[in-house]
């Protein structure tokens, strides 16, 4: 079997698993993306390649770590969902890390949408944004700010590993789509 359809069955199993797990209790269980890690290591040792492990799985690990760390600077996700792309950037490397962030951006807000919208909490979501955006406008114009409280509690988390999954499943289909 070909080292490239190896490791994305591999990653495929790991997504599946961190997904599952993210749904049944929201957290990614370290161990499971240490043994990732630790495949991508092994799978780009072995691919024949001299510099795979830091060509590919390193910089890849950094990228996914780079498009997501943001975010969890701004407490708009968690940790595991960081370092489950961080993993899946060991696997692909930094290009289709890129392309796998981008798809998972967008199935994301996809999924945040539809959220909201079984909640029933549309208009609280827009109320919170409103806030949110406001002193972004106000420094734009040059008027002073000052901090604003959230107007109400936020409306919610979401397995943000199922994202992760569904643009990695959507960027690794490409060719065959």
């Amino acid at each position: 079997m070909p080292a490239l359809t190896l490791l994305h069955l591999v990653l495929i199993a790991l997504l599946l698993a961190a997904a599952a797990s993210d749904l049944a209790s929201r957290r990614i269980p370290n161990r499971l993306l240490a043994a990732g890690l630790a495949c991508a290591a092994i799978l780009h040792l072995c691919s024949g390649t001299p510099l795979a492990l830091l060509s590919t799985g390193l910089a890849g690990f950094a990228a996914g770590l780079l498009l997501f760390l943001p975010l969890y600077c701004l407490r708009g996700m968690a940790a595991g969902d960081v370092k489950l792309m961080a993993t899946v950037g060991a696997f692909t490397g930094p290009v289709l890390a890129l392309q796998i962030a981008l798809a998972a951006f967008c199935a994301g807000g996809v999924m945040a949408l539809l959220l909201i919208l079984a909640s029933g909490r549309l208009r609280d979501t827009c109320a919170n944004l409103i806030s949110l955006l406001r002193p972004l406008f106000l420094r734009i114009g040059g008027l002073p700010v000052a901090a604003e409280p959230m107007p109400t509690p936020s409306v919610g988390n979401m397995p943000y590993a199922v994202a992760i999954a569904a643009g990695t499943f959507f960027t690794l289909a490409q060719p065959w789509l």
